[in-house]
């Protein structure tokens, strides 16, 4: 994929996969260049090979499937995992080779008791996916989790990946990741970024805004909100300096807003600020594409 008008890393949002095409239909005309298309915890009734041709034949040339995901708990709950086995083997079909989700979690047992079991389950699924090339990406979401309590996903901190990683070494096995998560853990995104970029296949494009003066005059257990999670553009990231380290990395994908967090620019202004932090990063990935001349 070349730079050319900005095609190695487009910008895009998320949709619900049972929402489908009808969904996507509405949003496209805004300039969204791809799609994150998920399921929570299970597939369900959604016809997946239907619902790639359906959601396709909307994008036609102007934006792509940059992934599909599954986010339940594949460590504890049999049915996730199967439908983990068949979103990777649903991937070609959404022509994308990502399929994203939670690594799962033993609830309620410390992070590190999980990971033999997220070897059980990960290493023939991580097969699995590189049999059809495709590449799985684990989301760095707590879930209100906590190292000693983890929920849905152990895959929340710097420690938990190296752990996975050593667990299942295998080149196709990646992160989701995003600021936000970072900053809730107080972990500087920037230089996490900087160490872990060549392990980061999917970025959600989701930033947070902490409150130093309240933290500072209340610490973490003062009963006071001190972090939100906010759209791009309305967070404290700078997305020119992560768009600028992935491509030092030779990131080639999408960056998908993951909206209905923001704690402003919610109801009636969904989509008004989904719209704002697509422009916003269309700006910091360069403006508007410009021919040198010859």
């Amino acid at each position: 994929m070349s730079r050319q008008k900005h095609a190695d890393i487009r910008i895009g949002t998320m949709a619900q996969m049972e929402k489908g095409a009808g969904y996507i239909k509405q949003i496209l005309p805004h300039g969204f260049e791809s799609f994150e298309l998920t399921c929570w915890q299970y597939i369900g009734a959604v016809d997946l090979a239907k619902t790639a041709k359906e959601v396709l034949d909307c994008l036609g040339n102007k934006a792509v499937v940059g992934a599909i995901g599954i986010f339940g708990n594949p460590l504890q709950d049999e049915q996730t995992r199967k439908d983990w086995e068949r979103m990777i083997d649903a991937a070609p079909l959404f022509q994308t080779d990502l399929v994203c989700g939670f690594a799962g979690a033993l609830e309620n047992q410390s992070v590190d008791k999980s990971m033999a079991r997220f070897k059980e389950v990960f290493t023939p699924l991580g097969q699995r996916a590189a049999d059809l090339g495709v590449r799985i990406a684990f989301e760095n979401c707590d879930m209100g989790g906590t190292w000693a309590a983890p929920k849905y996903n152990i895959a929340h901190s710097p420690t938990a990946w190296e752990m996975m990683f050593n667990e299942v070494p295998a080149a196709n096995l990646g992160l989701e990741w995003e600021p936000c998560h970072q900053m809730v853990s107080l972990v500087d995104p920037i230089a996490n970024l900087r160490q872990w970029a060549k392990k980061v296949f999917h970025i959600h494009g989701k930033d947070a805004s902490i409150a130093w003066d309240v933290l500072r005059r209340t610490g973490l257990r003062g009963g006071q909100p001190w972090v939100w999670h906010r759209s791009p553009g309305f967070g404290d990231t700078n997305w020119t300096d992560v768009i600028t380290i992935l491509r030092q990395h030779d990131f080639k994908g999408t960056i998908d807003i993951e909206g209905w967090h923001d704690p402003i620019y919610k109801g009636d202004l969904e989509m008004t600020g989904q719209v704002h932090a697509l422009n916003y990063l269309k700006r910091c990935r360069g403006g508007d594409f410009i021919p040198n001349p010859q």
